[in-house]
């Protein structure tokens, strides 16, 4: 839609868009004519739910989270909109109220007062109070709004027109948070300044309560449950660490890791230590064998070398009982005992050996006193390691004995470690959840309330009437509606109320825009424009008609209509008389209207009207339209005008058309274009085999062009002189009813 197409159907809905919001706002008015007076307090509440500090905010890693920050606002919210919040800030005002033996500007109006004496009888109000207890008079307002039978506490709590009610101060209290701060504000509006505070007041209070009551109740589970965990998992950490200890006392084990390595290292060095004792005691038994051999062979000797051997085993056995009572941690007296027996048999040895060095060295045996002496010395190195390998054998077979045990000792012992750090890391898990949840509810106790930044003040001056307001939002509704109805009626109007219109529904290009010309004047811009597209229209006829490929004498020109009433014969009649006093010779057939229409010329145009006959669809000729008696001699005239009657009513002349050499379909403004006009025009032109010329009538507005009175000079004179009721042409019927149907 064009601004133009717009702008007109503006004005063609002016009267809607004028009436429709005074009719709403007039109403609007009219009803609002006794508003009350409206007091309205506010007050703001700081939450600190953003940049608040708390006992979680000296946490190392601490952030603030949005996304639960506007969780906890609309939580606030809820709980604030909440009907158990509304109706206990309502039980608690009235028990304010009933505390009152009179009114107070500051506490209830009189009025307010005077209503609620009303409601509530002397006998009962007498009953509801207790001086200096006013939770007594709470709990029996609780109780009888709970209760199953009506009374009148009942009725002002749970009523929707009540002060008191729920349902009335939730639809008067508002609160939203303020544009992504830590602020909640808070207002409420009654037609009572001193219940508008009160109210407010009653509303943060009880709001605090059972917010902080909320998230108490919320973080109380919570820390009960990780205690008890937590008194669980110590009590699992203290037994496994009881088994532990007492693995490592049963077994004497600090440290399996450290034992293996101590033990490892000794066992090297005694295995070491007992492949050299084994090394020495072999080479002391060859060395003794050696000498002993050598000694054996002198036979004065042999007394003395048997008493000499004796006393050898003698020592020997002293010594191995003198190790064996170190090894195994005797006491000093019974070391200090075996000492003295080998020092004993040390002394005689040593004499049995001065006497066989003595025998020795003889005059006969002074050589083998080196020899005893070197035996002697092997015989002791000997027996010392044999005694001691028996020590060293003895402690590999107890470490061997003891490494068998140890490596299923030191699986139990990791078993029962690694039961320790499980249970150690789940204790220390639950101690911490245990922390952030105690600390979540040591932050609720200490700064759980909201503060109140701005309390809510006495309303001294009502507010502004709404009246006006309103009545300006009823007239913009009804603006809108009319709007609304316009468009659609738009929308399902079906009749082509513009050029545009036409052009688009059709598919096709205007060729004329006539005007509606009530009344012709020479300084008339519609009839300038008319006299300009007849000129126009005559000149694309002309062009059509030389752009023929077989030219026809005459050139017959055909005027059709979808429906009635559309100008055909008006616009027939202009051209007819353009043509005329251009010199052509005019013939104009159109539709008899009455009996007494009869064939006439003036001006060089013959008028020649024509009956309907049954036979009209198939006329071959224009004498076909004729009587039998008229005659019709069609070559005396350059140009015919034929006007068909309306095609909704009367059949399409086929051979007339094929004859015709430029068809001009009539249609004016506010005519409905249907689907059957569609259909009809489809048919007009697949059997037209020539051009079609669409003339657009009685058109208003911006439309149509008009030249100036000095390019149409001769033209205005003309149909001036075609349009005045004063000439011939003018009181015939036909013309009559040209200038009729362009004038309606």
């Amino acid at each position: 839609m064009t601004l133009q197409s717009l702008w007109r159907l503006l004005k063609q809905h002016l009267i809607w868009f004028i009436l429709f919001p005074c009719l709403a706002a007039g109403t609007v008015y009219y009803f609002m004519r006794n508003e009350a007076k409206v007091y309205k307090t506010k007050a703001t509440l700081y939450t600190g739910f953003t940049s608040g500090y708390s006992l979680r905010s000296a946490q190392e890693g601490f952030q603030t989270d949005y996304s639960a920050v506007s969780n906890a606002f609309d939580n606030i919210l809820t709980t604030l909109n909440s009907n158990q919040t509304l109706y206990y800030v309502g039980l608690n005002m009235l028990s304010e109220h009933l505390q009152l033996s009179k009114p107070t500007p500051y506490q209830l109006s009189a009025a307010s007062f005077q209503n609620l004496q009303k409601t509530i009888p002397a006998s009962l109000w007498q009953s509801l109070v207790r001086p200096g207890d006013p939770a007594y008079t709470r709990i029996r307002l609780d109780s009888l709004a709970k209760s199953q039978t009506d009374n009148p506490i009942r009725q002002l709590l749970l009523g929707s027109d009540s002060y008191y009610s729920a349902d009335y101060i939730g639809k008067k209290l508002k609160a939203n948070r303020r544009s992504g701060s830590d602020m909640l504000d808070l207002e409420y509006e009654a037609d009572d300044p001193a219940i508008a505070q009160q109210t407010l007041n009653i509303a943060v209070t009880e709001l605090n309560e059972r917010y902080t009551a909320l998230k108490r109740g919320e973080a109380n589970p919570v820390v009960k449950y990780y205690e008890g965990k937590a008194k669980d998992a110590k009590r699992l950490l203290d037994n496994a660490e009881a088994k532990l200890r007492g693995f490592n006392v049963q077994h004497n084990v600090l440290n399996f890791e450290d034992e293996l390595k101590t033990r490892s290292a000794t066992r090297e060095a005694l295995v070491a230590e007992y492949n050299n004792e084994v090394m020495r005691n072999q080479g002391a038994k060859a060395s003794m064998n050696a000498l002993s051999q050598r000694m054996t062979q002198g036979g004065s000797l042999l007394k003395i070398n048997t008493a000499l051997t004796d006393k050898q085993a003698e020592l020997t056995a002293a010594e191995g009982q003198l190790i064996n009572a170190r090894t195994n941690g005797q006491p000093q007296a019974v070391l200090d005992k075996y000492q003295a027996k080998i020092n004993q048999a040390s002394e005689e040895l040593k004499v049995i050996a001065q006497n066989y060095f003595a025998a020795d060295n003889s005059s006969e045996s002074v050589p083998k006193q080196k020899l005893v002496n070197e035996w002697l010395g092997k015989v002791l190195e000997f027996e010392e390691s044999g005694a001691r390998l028996g020590p060293i054998k003895k402690r590999l077979d107890d470490y061997q004995a003891e490494s068998k045990t140890f490596s299923p000792l030191e699986s139990e012992q990791r078993q029962l470690t690694r039961d320790l750090d499980v249970a150690e890391k789940e204790y220390l898990t639950l101690v911490q959840s245990l922390n952030q949840a105690t600390t979540h509810r040591q932050d609720i106790t200490v700064d759980g309330s909201l503060s109140v930044l701005d309390p809510p003040a006495f309303p001294l001056s009502a507010q502004a009437p709404k009246r006006m307001l309103f009545s300006v939002i009823a007239a913009g509704a009804g603006l809108v509606i009319a709007l609304l109805l316009a468009a659609i009626r738009f929308w399902a109007d079906k009749r082509i109320n513009s050029l545009e219109q036409a052009e688009q529904w059709i598919g096709r290009s205007v060729m004329a825009v006539f005007p509606l010309v009530k009344k012709f004047a020479v300084n008339s811009r519609a009839s300038r424009a008319a006299v300009g597209m007849f000129e126009q229209l005559g000149n694309a006829i002309n062009i059509d008609i030389e752009n023929q490929r077989v030219p026809v004498h005459p050139a017959l020109i055909t005027l059709f209509s979808m429906r009635s009433k559309q100008g055909k014969t008006w616009i027939a009649h202009g051209l007819a008389r353009m043509y005329a006093e251009s010199g052509d010779q005019v013939a104009y057939f159109y539709p008899r209207l009455t009996d007494s229409d009869k064939r006439f010329e003036q001006e060089g145009i013959m008028f020649v009207p024509y009956e309907l006959h049954p036979t009209f669809m198939n006329a071959r000729d224009l004498t076909d339209l004729l009587t039998r008696n008229e005659l019709f001699e069609t070559s005396t005239f350059t140009k015919i005008i034929l006007e068909l009657p309306a095609l909704v009513g009367s059949p399409i002349p086929l051979h007339l058309i094929n004859q015709s050499a430029v068809s001009i379909m009539a249609l004016s403004v506010h005519t409905i274009w249907g689907r059957r006009d569609k259909q009809l025009f489809g048919l007009y032109a697949k059997a037209a085999k020539h051009p079609i010329l669409i003339a657009l009538n009685k058109v208003e507005g911006e439309d149509t062009d008009a030249p100036t009175l000095g390019d149409i000079e001769q033209g205005m004179v003309r149909t001036k002189r075609f349009a005045e009721p004063n000439t011939v042409i003018a009181s015939t019927p036909v013309a009559e009813t040209a200038l009729d149907q362009q004038a309606k």
